[in-house]
């Protein structure tokens, strides 16, 4: 099946899953109940290059143990979408606060490529919410990235957000620009205000790099090889 139909299909179950299409919840077993969280961020801000702006969708349904989990993440740069990814995982929990996940992913930019997925999200020691994917793209291509982020409680409703993220290749990628070995990476902290747990105005600061040929891929075609950007943002949960 194409990823792109593929694709489709999670999305349709997603919509077969939403609890107006569920029986009578007494007619469950303790545990098989249908949940769902979403977290959806969208800020604007400057870079180097211009005006910024980004999506980060992020949330699932499904009950404890199995969920349909949806990703959906880009960035505009001066008018222009840069980065546009669009994920649906099948995710099992398997240990106290954590899921192993596997699915597809498709990006319509920078280049339209499809990906298998397999990689684990949780939580780890000090609460560091931790996610570690391994992607395969449609033309064999192998990736890998790793994010990690924490939430510091300043007052009960400001909180901090540090967060990192790097990405991996396991080869030469022409198409998108990229070499073998960790391409690229960002640190950055989301300061954010809970005027309520589903609305949150934030600021967020971060620091993007690339690193090795893909850095010098960039200086050859005349671009920067790091980026500052500043933005403000909305959080919001349902």
């Amino acid at each position: 099946m194409h990823i792109k139909s593929y694709a489709l299909t999670m999305l349709l179950l997603l919509g077969l899953a939403h609890p107006s299409f569920a029986a009578d919840p007494n007619e469950h077993k303790h545990g098989d109940e249908i949940y769902h969280s979403f977290r959806l961020e969208t800020d604007y801000g400057a870079g180097k290059t211009g005006p910024v702006a980004s999506w980060d969708l992020d949330g699932w349904i499904g009950t404890d143990e199995n969920k349909l989990w949806l990703k959906s993440e880009g960035e505009n740069t001066d008018g222009q979408t840069e980065q546009a990814e669009f994920w649906a995982l099948y995710s099992r929990n398997v240990a106290m606060f954590w899921d192993v996940q596997a699915g597809v992913r498709y990006d319509t930019q920078p280049e339209s490529t499809g990906y298998a997925v397999l990689g684990v999200e949780g939580l780890a020691p000090y609460f560091f919410e931790t996610e570690a994917h391994l992607f395969i793209s449609d033309e064999g291509d192998v990736s890998a990235r790793l994010r990690e982020e924490n939430d510091f409680l300043v007052t009960q409703k400001l909180i901090l957000q540090p967060y990192a993220e790097i990405n991996l290749f396991a080869q030469d990628v022409p198409k998108q620009d990229v070499g073998a070995g960790i391409s690229t990476g960002e640190i950055g902290l989301q300061t954010r205000y809970e005027m309520a747990r589903k609305f949150a105005p934030y600021i967020d600061v971060k620091y993007e790099q690339k690193f090795g040929e893909t850095s010098s891929i960039a200086k050859r075609a005349g671009e920067d090889n790091n980026n500052f950007i500043a933005a403000i943002g909305l959080r919001l949960m349902f």
